[in-house]
């Protein structure tokens, strides 16, 4: 207890001890002293009901009144009571004014903001931006349901997802179709959700334009391409042996040139693509056919191991997953040296099912595994000249699997190899008709 505190309850105790004695001394001298005793109790009584008026009237007031003065328990806590109203009406204000500033930067963002009351998914708050992209109004819309006022954006199971909700990366505005939104769930509480909505419209018309800008120049170098191609053809490095080398490097290096077009053109198809045909993904046939596309390039150099421990096969495009197959066993043959290991492997997981290709490699730097799938993003580019690659592999794998809904996960340990897994949902995994005989390991010599 501080000793302010302590003296205030010796001051009171003692005043308390000075009454009772004075009345004694009262009652001693008049003969009556329980009378005396009881009407100075009474008045004790009477005095400190009167201090805790005071201090409930200090609690419940709203305006400010000055602390009393002098000493004793009550006007020390009096003081302690102002003080803490002042402290606390200081809080108040701070907060207030924190309050103020996350709503005027909130209001100023150009993304929407709607926080949404979680059970009931109705409005309780907008910024500015949510009028001039999702159309609400203020205070009309605040307490109506979301999936009601927004219509026609399909936010019904959108919504019950909750956490698990994936963000809707196109959508049209309620109030222009010509509005392009990007739209997130974010649980930011037990109570609320913020939902959040971007114009991004721009963009989609700049990633329209780069699109169709490689398509049209992918396809218009086809032709040029040909011809150069074919004139090479016509020449025979045996008729003027002092151009052999240098035929040979316009050879290969028109032919790298073509592959680039043709995967150019190969990705600007598949982003153009939403969804591809679900027709029966025979395993067996695929599996016996990246064997012979892995020993023809591996030239005897390699050993090649295939196994088939599934029993199932996959629901999709055969050509385009035959595209994603063959560039990831195409890497792992051109980036293993000489004698190494490539495992082939189908199996189960789960209710699905992952297709994995094991290299014995070179491997790859943690630094570089999240941007490898990006479009001509290289590790090592010298080294993938040396291979002929065209650095959009990669890439096809992972947009062949975004449009399957297919997941690609790479694990790799600079020199011990790499390890690309592709996982298959259940909703793409189907029993065989009939389970082949497994394929076995084949040594290339």
């Amino acid at each position: 207890m501080p000793d302010h505190i302590r003296s205030a309850w010796f001051k009171t105790l003692g005043q308390l001890v000075a009454v009772l004695a004075v009345a004694v001394l009262l009652g001693w001298l008049l003969d009556q002293i329980g009378l005396v005793l009881a009407v100075a109790a009474l008045g004790v009584v009477a005095w400190h009901y009167w201090q805790l008026r005071k201090v409930l009237l200090r609690l419940t007031a709203r305006q400010r009144l000055a602390p009393a003065q002098g000493d004793g328990v009550w006007n020390e806590l009096d003081r302690l009571l102002y003080r803490s109203q002042a402290e606390m009406r200081t809080r108040k204000r701070r907060l207030l004014d924190m309050l103020r500033a996350y709503r005027a930067a909130a209001a100023a963002l150009p993304d929407a903001v709607v926080v949404v009351e979680r059970n009931s998914q109705r409005v309780q708050w907008f910024n500015k931006a949510a009028t001039q992209l999702l159309g609400l109004r203020y205070p009309a819309d605040i307490g109506q349901g979301v999936g009601e006022r927004l219509q026609p954006l399909p936010l019904a199971h959108w919504l019950a997802a909750g956490r698990n909700a994936e963000p809707m990366l196109d959508a049209e505005s309620p109030i222009d179709p010509e509005l392009r939104l990007n739209l997130r769930l974010i649980p930011y509480s037990d109570e609320h959700w913020l939902l959040v909505a971007r114009d991004v419209s721009k963009m989609l018309r700049l990633e329209q334009m780069r699109r169709d800008f490689v398509a049209n120049v992918s396809h218009e170098l086809r032709t040029p391409l040909t011809v150069v191609h074919g004139y090479l053809d016509m020449l025979d490095p045996g008729e003027f042996p002092e151009w052999a080398p240098i035929l040979a490097e316009m050879q290969r290096q028109s032919q790298r040139m073509t592959q680039l077009v043709e995967d150019l053109l190969t990705l600007s198809r598949l982003e153009a693509q939403d969804s591809v045909a679900e027709e029966s993904v025979a395993m067996a046939p695929m599996l016996s056919t990246l064997k012979r596309e892995a020993e023809a390039l591996s030239q005897h150099r390699h050993t090649l191991v295939v196994q088939d421990e599934a029993g199932v096969d996959l629901w999709g495009s055969n050509k385009e997953l035959h595209s994603a197959f063959s560039n990831l066993v195409s890497n792992a043959v051109r980036y293993t040296p000489i004698d190494g290991t490539i495992t082939l492997r189908f199996a189960r997981e789960g209710n699905g099912a992952v297709l994995s290709v094991r290299d014995t490699g070179y491997g790859i730097p943690q630094a570089h595994l999240p941007r490898i799938t990006e479009r001509f993003y290289r590790v090592s580019t010298s080294r993938s000249r040396e291979s002929g690659g065209t650095g959009l592999g990669l890439s096809i794998v992972k947009h062949v699997l975004n449009l399957h809904q297919a997941r690609l996960e790479i694990e790799s340990e600079v020199g011990q190899g790499s390890t690309f897994s592709i996982h298959f949902n259940a909703e793409h995994v189907h029993p065989r008709d009939h389970h082949p005989l497994p394929l076995a390991q084949s040594q290339i010599a």
